[in-house]
């Protein structure tokens, strides 16, 4: 089947109309994988797919990437269907975090009787999970504190890097398969964040060509990054992807 990276929202947290950076992993057309849930994404995601996301991997607690999980909560809760079924891949590190961050308000529902966490079913993972049938590799990457960040990899297929400073060292190790590489980038950087030069600075000329940039603060930004010559993530883009190497599926029984 063929693979793609659908980009629901590229901007960073005040870049309100490009939408808070998420993006869509899609096997054959449909929804395989959504990475984080931010307000603004799950809006570009729901003006897209027909209905919320049913499998999510979360890269950090910032609430432009956990603010729309209070959407996500309703939707999911009161659809018989898929309440209790919807799957939050989240790193252990991180489950205190969210659960800080998201679920932790009395009474999700005033009419009581409900948690928050009844509406998914949470799998806490470390260094790698399995998805439907592949393997994915989970690094933890350099953004605002140790260990409350992590990037996320499909083997041979794609690296989202989620917010982070240049990180030459993991994507040596975690992009040395080919991968297209979603990487954090504005024009200038900061103590949480990738500013072009840093990455020009850090990065090979190789892996760069391989990287799309997001999490950028404008359109205005998105096109000076543009007419430096990198590959610039748009909201509701589409990227092919190559499909997952096969020692990362699981053998059939």
């Amino acid at each position: 089947m063929d693979w793609h990276l659908r980009l629901h929202g590229v901007g960073s947290a005040g870049a309100v109309e490009l939408g808070s950076a998420m993006a869509t992993i899609e096997r054959g057309g449909m929804p395989w994988l959504t990475i984080d849930c931010g307000s603004e994404g799950l809006t570009g995601y729901l003006g897209h797919y027909p209905q919320a996301p049913r499998a999510t991997f979360v890269t950090h607690a910032h609430l432009d990437h956990v603010g729309g999980f209070e959407r996500l909560f309703v939707a999911s809760y009161f659809d018989e269907a898929w309440r209790g079924r919807v799957r939050l891949y989240v790193p252990a590190k991180l489950v205190p975090l969210v659960h800080a961050r998201v679920a932790d308000y009395p009474n999700v529902l005033a009419e009581g009787g409900a948690n928050f966490w009844d509406a998914f079913q949470l799998v806490p993972v470390g260094d790698a999970f399995w998805h439907e049938g592949h393997r994915l590799e989970v690094f933890p990457v350099r953004h605002h504190w140790p260990d409350t960040a992590f990037g996320l990899r499909l083997p041979g297929s794609v690296v989202w890097t989620g917010d982070t400073r240049p990180i030459p060292e993991q994507l040596a190790r975690f992009a040395a398969a080919g991968e297209l590489i979603a990487h954090d980038c504005s024009l200038r950087g900061n103590p949480s964040h990738s500013g072009i030069e840093d990455l020009e600075r850090e990065y090979p000329r190789e892996l760069l060509d391989r990287c799309v940039l997001y999490h950028y603060g404008s359109r205005e930004e998105g096109d000076a990054l543009q007419a430096r010559g990198y590959r610039v993530a748009r909201p509701g883009g589409v990227i092919a992807l190559e499909p997952p190497l096969a020692d990362a599926v699981a053998a059939e029984v």
